[in-house]
């Protein structure tokens, strides 16, 4: 195999026109110059100098060699820019994951951010539901997911970064018994017919926790898994139901919501980042403008009030 050092030597001697000063402008005792083309020539097999006068010009496989040297130092070059570039964060690209009811209150205002601050580096966004996007972070075909905290002990080299908490509120179809109350406990709740709005989960498992908690096991009638959809079948009358304040922003007006406390249900929000991709300026800039959007008063303000609802 050609010694690319030994390369950019004889490029050297062939652009300066002598080994002599070839030597001067590497800094190299003329001996070691020669020495440096003569092992080159071993290893290509043929003599690539030829004397001529005081100086020497390339064989035929001399000139060869020495256009494909300026070639790899030129792309060397190029690499080395290019790193520079994306440790800079002013290339690169980033693998995102998300799952719906995140998307457009974090992940699109965050984006957005990130392109003003690092417009040179390329997004791959995908929505992941109703599988959850950590196992793509874990498996290393993601860099970033948005995800709720997972009970299960991650693989090495994830780290979870805390957004927001999203708790769950009550809802109910307009004229229920219990819609006039500004606040529901949990338990009054416990003789209705459910209508679920969560696949089995991490999104599932603190609506359970809280109604075991308060003494009772809801009575699930419908299964769906989108809250439009959900809160349609609340407002037929089918039943009742615990929804993230996330999932309901666009509110149906057959309902009324009402928080609910003793206990009140909540899911952590979280981004799962790769720990080796945390190298790249672009990803944390990503999680700050993630923090920054979870952190806006329409995530984090009060919950709502029987003024606030829509009756």
């Amino acid at each position: 195999m050609l010694d690319v050092r030994r390369m950019q030597v004889l490029r050297a001697v062939v652009t300066s026109g002598s080994v002599t000063a070839a030597a001067a402008n590497l800094g190299y005792t003329p001996s070691a110059v020669s020495q440096q083309v003569a092992a080159l020539e071993k290893q290509a097999g043929t003599a690539l100098l030829e004397r001529v006068g005081r100086g020497v010009r390339p064989t035929a496989a001399g000139r060869l060699l020495t256009e494909h040297a300026a070639i790899i130092s030129k792309n060397l070059a190029e690499a080395e820019t290019a790193l520079a570039d994306l440790r800079a964060g002013r290339t690169g690209r980033l693998i995102v994951r998300y799952f719906a009811t995140a998307g457009a209150v974090l992940v699109a205002p965050a984006l957005a951010e990130l392109r003003r601050e690092h417009p040179g580096v390329r997004i791959e966004l995908k929505l992941i539901e109703p599988d959850d996007p950590l196992p793509e972070v874990e498996q290393g075909s993601a860099d970033l997911a948005i995800v709720v905290r997972p009970r299960d002990r991650l693989r090495d080299g994830v780290r979870l970064v805390r957004l927001l908490d999203d708790p769950y509120d009550a809802v109910l179809p307009i004229g229920h018994p219990l819609a006039a109350e500004p606040v529901l406990d949990l338990a009054k709740l416990a003789d209705d017919p459910w209508v679920g709005s969560e696949p089995p989960g991490p999104c599932l498992e603190p609506v359970l926790d809280a109604c075991a908690a308060a003494g009772f096991s809801p009575d699930f009638v419908v299964e769906s898994e989108d809250y439009a959809t959900a809160q349609g079948f609340v407002a037929a009358g089918l039943g009742v139901g615990l929804m993230p304040r996330m999932g309901l922003r666009n509110r149906h007006p057959g309902v009324t919501v009402r928080p609910v406390r003793n206990p009140e249900p909540v899911r952590a929000i979280y981004a799962a980042v790769r720990e080796v991709s945390l190298a790249q300026p672009a990803l944390h800039g990503l999680l700050d403008a993630l923090r920054a959007a979870a952190s806006t008063p329409h995530l984090t303000g009060q919950p709502c009030t029987p003024e606030a609802s829509a009756n």
